[in-house]
């Protein structure tokens, strides 16, 4: 029942945010136009609800051949490939909002587990991958607010790309735990939580919030 009512949520929440919002993506999408490599929408293939794929939306932050360049899927702290307006749109997660068409569309929530790239997706254990997204992904979620700081956490480690593959089976326990806790109640906390960590990231520690949460790891 509450994913009935989770999916009209969303949509209201997303079209009421979509006409709030209109004046930033306006400006946004103009100064896209003239900085960087003039490109305005990013978009790219992700897993989905079911395990479908679909096409994610975000502002341009990057160059156009990023993924093929350095450290590919992985982005570092003061990565060369993120443009000087991009590190802006990334550090205020204006970058994301583009996702709100997304959840129009019925491909995403605003809150659930993050749709990851399939070679990312390829890093959990095979039962994770059939379960995780039996619900939809989100714009943000418990592992997001968990990994908020990620591009910190791979900038210094000695290897990135080890790092990288290493975090995935917390980040699937902390998914896991999100499908166990499936309410209103949790939704709603994690937006909260979401809105506090852009403006400061010690104003609430959703281990604090979330008792059982999984104990962090990294």
């Amino acid at each position: 029942m509450y994913k009935l009512f989770k999916r009209v949520f969303d949509f209201i929440i997303a079209f009421t945010a979509l006409l709030i919002l209109s004046p930033v993506f306006l400006v946004v999408m103009i100064a896209l136009m003239f900085t960087g490599e003039r490109e305005v929408f990013y978009f790219q293939e992700r897993i989905g609800y079911c395990n479908r794929k679909f096409y994610i939306w975000k502002f341009a932050t990057m160059l156009k051949n990023s993924p093929n360049i350095g450290t590919c899927e992985i982005t570092l702290r003061n990565d060369p490939r993120v443009t000087t307006f991009g590190k802006m749109l990334r550090r205020t997660k204006i970058n994301e909002l583009p996702q709100i068409i997304n959840v129009l569309k019925g491909d995403m929530s605003i809150v659930g587990p993050r749709p990851l790239m399939k070679l990312s997706f390829d890093l959990y254990a095979e039962e994770d991958q059939q379960n995780i997204y039996t619900v939809r992904p989100g714009i943000t979620g418990i592992g997001s607010l968990i990994f908020r700081d990620e591009e910190k956490i791979l900038s210094a480690a000695a290897d990135p790309r080890a790092m990288y593959r290493s975090i995935y089976p917390y980040k699937a326990e902390l998914e896991k735990w999100y499908r166990s806790h499936f309410s209103l109640y949790t939704d709603i906390m994690i937006v909260f939580l979401t809105a506090f960590a852009i403006f400061s990231d010690n104003l609430f520690n959703p281990q604090q919030v979330f008792k059982d949460l999984p104990a962090r790891k990294f």
